[in-house]
């Protein structure tokens, strides 16, 4: 008898059970709070876009002409760096070994000129010794022939031997040229901002997914804001522009137009991966504002919104005057 009852009994403890899951699983999970509040637009009409802080001079990715192990590195982040300042050398002792090589050839060279001058002067000599005789009857023709063709032949050899003077000396100031090239010297008054090579490791020439070193002249900052192309024609470069630090909407500076690079490229992700695209084209505008306004370090992104003509009624609406220094 107790079975009988049992049995219902699971049966209807089991789709209580089984409803209970499915209504606490059906509850909506709850939104985490945003670690940072975002920055909201100052303006009633506005263009919204992304940007990355970098140098004034732009970030400086340094490479090599010349593949070769790295000597030694005479710089750090952090360090002030002069207009042809080394940054690093690579290792040259086969241009050291080849350049005394060529020097002793140049010196053989050298010597071999002089025995020429030499040979040439004793050649002359004699043709105006034959020459000089006046009864012909004293000296052949033939020998006559033959030392004016020894003379032209003494010329000639002079005139290897300075040659191959030349030739030599090209040589030294080629593998001059290479050795000046084995050292990696920084292209502007700049900061180190990365440095990504070692003592003892190889150096690869050509383009680089990762540079070498990063260099960027700090006195001023830039930020490269992208403007989406959708609304390209609605920026005005007299327009005024903020910017947020992300993180921290508290912090912000109105921004100043350095240039406008005029050609639409495809929006890059802001990753630092030049290989990573996105189905976007996008206007950049390079603004500069100063770095002590905010804490904001080089490759830090940004919200920056662009004040823009309203044309929310299909007319377009002036902007409201604005005092100076006002955002």
């Amino acid at each position: 008898m107790k079975i009988k009852f049992l049995l219902p009994l699971l049966a209807i403890a089991g789709f209580l059970f089984a409803s209970y899951t499915v209504v606490r699983g059906s509850k909506p999970m709850p939104v985490a709070p945003a670690v940072a509040e975002p920055a909201s637009a100052p303006f009633k009409s506005f263009i919204a876009g992304s940007g990355i802080v970098e140098a004034k001079s732009r970030n400086i990715e340094i490479g090599t002409p010349l593949p070769g192990i790295v000597k030694t590195v005479n710089v750090k982040v952090g360090d002030q760096v002069k207009t042809g300042a080394p940054l690093f050398y690579l290792d040259d002792r086969d241009n050291h070994a080849e350049l005394v090589v060529k020097q002793a050839d140049l010196a053989k060279a050298l010597a071999d000129v002089k025995v020429a001058e030499a040979t040439l002067a004793d050649t002359n000599s004699l043709l105006n010794m034959a020459e000089a005789v006046t009864d012909r009857r004293a000296i052949s023709s033939e020998e006559l022939l033959k030392r004016r063709n020894a003379m032209l032949v003494a010329k000639a050899k002079l005139e290897s031997a300075n040659a191959l003077v030349q030739q030599t000396r090209a040589g030294i100031a080629n593998t001059q040229t290479t050795l000046d090239r084995l050292i990696v010297r920084a292209p502007v008054d700049s900061e180190v901002l990365q440095v990504n090579i070692r003592a003892g490791e190889f150096a690869q020439a050509g383009a680089l997914n990762t540079p070498l070193l990063v260099l960027g002249n700090l006195d001023q900052f830039h930020v490269r804001v992208d403007i989406d192309e959708n609304d390209a024609w609605r920026f005005d470069k007299n327009s005024t522009a903020v910017a947020y630090l992300r993180g921290n909407r508290s912090f912000k500076v109105v921004l100043v137009l350095a240039y406008v690079e005029p050609y639409v490229i495809p929006k890059r992700s802001l990753t630092g991966d030049s290989t990573e695209r996105v189905d976007t084209r996008v206007l950049q505008a390079l603004y500069s504002f100063d770095r002590n306004q905010i804490p904001v370090y080089v490759g830090q992104q940004m919200d920056v919104f662009i004040e823009a003509q309203d044309y929310s009624n299909g007319k377009k609406t002036d902007m409201p005057t604005k005092t100076a220094g006002a955002p």
